[in-house]
């Protein structure tokens, strides 16, 4: 939400801090009708493969991680193959880094976390509209 600082802002602050509660009412909605979707080995790697997309530039180079390894739950309680694990498994592998990969000359590297905040919400978004997308495709 922005609210310039001219005029009346408290009641802006106000109105915005209701739009923001109303998002976490469908948001609730969105994540409940995500775990009732249960997605197959290829439909997660795809998903992955998507994700990947979103992060690197495939089309000009190779990824330096592959699916499977950003499909790798980082904690147990994580690895169910519903969409909503999957999307998160995916977002925070990507957005934390930390992996282990190859880039394309095949030196050894380390994935980088995502640093700037405008980043992380271009991803966020991008892959909440992947998961929606793919609920949308299961329904």
């Amino acid at each position: 939400m922005r609210v310039p600082h001219k005029g009346d802002v408290a009641s802006q602050v106000i109105e915005g801090a209701y739009e923001v509660l109303q998002g976490f009412d469908r948001v609730a909605e969105s994540r409940d009708s995500m775990r009732a979707i249960t997605l197959d080995t290829h439909e997660a790697e795809v998903f992955a493969r998507s994700a990947l997309a979103l992060k690197y530039d495939t089309e000009v180079k190779p990824a330096p991680i592959t699916e499977a390894q950003l499909l790798q739950p980082r904690r147990n309680a994580d690895a169910k193959p519903d969409l909503w694990s999957v999307m998160n498994v995916c977002q925070e592998n990507v957005s934390k880094g930390g992996l282990r990969g190859r880039t394309a000359t095949g030196q050894r590297r380390q994935t980088r976390g995502i640093q700037g905040i405008d980043q992380d919400i271009k991803l966020n978004r991008a892959l909440w509209l992947l998961a929606d997308g793919m609920a949308k495709l299961k329904a």
